[in-house]
């Protein structure tokens, strides 16, 4: 077992700096602290996807599907290329994830207007209707969890997520928590 040093984060949170200020003290954490962490991680995120994978079951469409369905949703005309960039993979995993999708009449596709290559994604009100329930089923469990928690942890727990977010992502985060702020919130 090795203690192993980690640059500390301040109260306040900072959305955009990479570097925490320069008082911050260090915090040591022992190799198991973050073996259970890595445990704990493990088992919600196999609890968080449990009802989901369920109802795709049911579908014939699994986790694959939920990750597009989920940003297509988040991102209505989501042009492809970002959506690969999203998911970090091929054009051919894509196209087998989303021929279903498009096929089964969860997603649209269109060609963009300024530019007639880009092929834009949007949820079809039947996407909508199964990202909504997917959202839901995993809302619920959140909520409990940040319920049980407290908001200081949930606050805790989305500094600690975002650490772990390469820039690409904390990018796409960050875009989404501007449009929020500039727009109505709902709970």
């Amino acid at each position: 077992m090795h203690d192993i040093p980690v640059q500390a984060l301040s109260a306040k949170p900072d959305n955009s700096a990479a570097h925490p200020p320069a008082a911050a003290g260090l915090l040591f954490l022992r190799e198991e602290e973050f073996r259970i962490a890595q445990d704990t991680m493990f088992f919600a995120l196999r609890d968080l996807t449990t009802a989901p994978d369920a109802i795709l079951a049911e579908l014939g469409l699994g986790r694959a599907h939920h990750r597009c369905l989920h940003w297509i949703g988040r991102r209505p005309e989501l042009k492809v290329g970002e959506l690969l960039d999203i998911l970090a993979i091929t054009k051919q995993s894509l196209a087998r994830v989303l021929g279903p999708l498009i096929q089964q009449g969860y997603v649209a596709q269109a060609k963009g207007q300024k530019d007639r290559r880009q092929r834009l994604l949007t949820l079809t009100e039947k996407g909508v209707a199964l990202e909504r329930k997917l959202f839901d089923a995993q809302r619920e469990r959140m909520a409990v969890a940040y319920r049980e928690a407290g908001g200081p942890a949930v606050e805790g727990f989305r500094r600690v997520l975002r650490g772990m977010t390469k820039e690409q992502g904390r990018k796409y985060i960050d875009e989404l928590e501007g449009h929020r702020a500039k727009g109505p919130r709902s709970i």
